[in-house]
Order: C-alpha cells, then structure tokens, then sequence
C-alpha cells in the first residue's frame, strides 16, 4: 500500500517554526515530523509515499534530495566534492513530492495526486499527527468494512488542566483530563480510489468540511477506533512534548 501525506499548510498556530520552514519539517528529535510519520508507516511495511507539497515545498524537496547526507555520516573531498556515505541503515523509501499548490484545500490536494495512486486502497494522513496505533490492523477492519474511506476516531489528549470550583473555592484539580465520552477525528485514513469519482465533482473541496460530511450522510465512511497513543503536533507546547517523548526513549510511534 501506498501512504499519501498532506505537506502543504502553513501551520499558522505554530508560526514561531514555521515561518521559515513547513509544518512537517519542524523537527522532533532533530528530524523532521515527517520523517517520524514515514518512519512509522514503514514499521508496518508502507515504504512508498506521495507527499503533497504546498506552502515552502522546496523545503522538503531539498530535504528529500539530500536524505542520505542528512541522515548519514560521510567522508567528502572538499576539492572533488566526491562523498563516501559510511551508514548502511538508510531507509528504503519510495517518496514522491508533488507540487499541488499553495492555496489547495485538503481533498484538493489528493485530487491532485490521483496519477500516482493506482487501483490499491491507500493511507492517507496529515504532516503532524503521530500514533501508535496498528496499521495492519486499521487495514483489516478497513477491508473488512466494505466502505470507500475509514477514519481513525481517538480519544483527544489532555492539554489544559480541570479546576472544580464551589463558592468560590477550588476542591479539585487534575492537571491532566480527557473527555472519555467523546471521539475525534484522529487524522489516519484509508481510502479506497473510487473516493475520486466524489472528488471529481467537487471545487477545491475540504477534506473535512466537504467530503467527510458527504460520505458520512451515505453510510459510506467507517471509523477504527484507537483508544492508545495519538498526538498532533499545533503549538510549540505540543513540539516539546512529542521532543521529551522522543529523546527519553519511550517515543510510542516508534515502538
């Protein structure tokens, strides 16, 4: 399967980052989420990828263009310019990076990538979102469900903390609280490409605001619900969380 990933906002909640770089190239660990995202899918054997570009494109095009030294310790000759990678566990990766403009909306974006998707079911998420949740088994109820997309519902993380207040007085407060009862819309799909016979009749559609609703009113969008890790990367508060996870070792996408 093929993983499509949205790389194009302008991530405007965490501007201190992203006026000079994209969204998804804001590092957690000193790599860039996107990579955390692709390393993800490729622990459960997704290792070819379309990657919407959008906002700062060329920024990612570069990073990809130049991964190996990136990722990699080298010898170079300063005068020849020749390199000698010395790492030999470099990910295998297939990465497309399409342009698909820089005010595309969501389902826009896919629409614009159909040439590279083929006839397979594929996943399709956004360039902030980490999870530990089981692709393969995702892949399965998604089969099993018949429907043209299945959504991943999680449980939203806590970000503020609860004050209980009687006259005036606090009697308790829990500096971490979810709200158990409620499910959102965790951000991993997959999508079966008869999605674009829906896409083709809309205008610089949202994926959320126009074509979520629509298969939701014909019965033809299942939700995988994941009750473990999910985390998406809006602020900087959020950045250094993801980065404290990572860099204690117990980062859960990874494991």
């Amino acid at each position: 399967m093929k993983a499509v990933i949205l790389a194009g906002g302008l991530g405007s909640r965490i501007s201190e980052e992203t006026y000079l770089r994209p969204k998804p190239m804001v590092t957690v660990g000193e790599k860039p989420v996107l990579w955390h995202i692709m390393k993800k899918f490729s622990l459960h054997g997704v290792t070819d990828f379309v990657v919407c570009l959008g906002y700062k494109g060329e920024v990612i095009k570069e990073y990809f263009l130049n991964f190996r030294k990136y990722n990699s310790d080298f010898h170079t000759l300063t005068r020849s310019g020749e390199v000698e990678i010395l790492d030999e566990d470099i990910e295998d990766w297939k990465v497309t990076l399409v342009d698909t403009g820089s005010d595309s909306n969501t389902a826009e974006r896919l629409k614009r990538v159909r040439r590279f998707l083929g006839q397979e079911d594929f996943f399709f998420t956004y360039g902030d979102g980490l999870t530990d949740q089981n692709l393969n088994a995702t892949a399965l109820f998604h089969a099993s469900k018949g429907k043209t997309v299945t959504l991943t519902a999680v449980i939203p993380p806590a970000r503020y903390g609860a004050v209980s207040i009687e006259s005036g007085i606090v009697t308790s407060f829990s500096e971490r609280t979810s709200a158990f009862d409620s499910l959102i819309n965790g951000g991993f799909f997959l999508v079966n490409p008869r999605i674009f016979d829906t896409l083709s009749r809309l205008t610089n559609p949202s994926w959320e605001l126009d074509v979520l609703p629509i298969l939701a009113q014909q019965g033809d969008l299942a939700a995988f619900q994941h009750s473990g890790f999910w985390f998406a990367m809006d602020t900087l508060r959020d950045k250094e969380h993801l980065e404290n996870l990572f860099l204690s070792g117990s980062a859960p996408w990874l494991m």
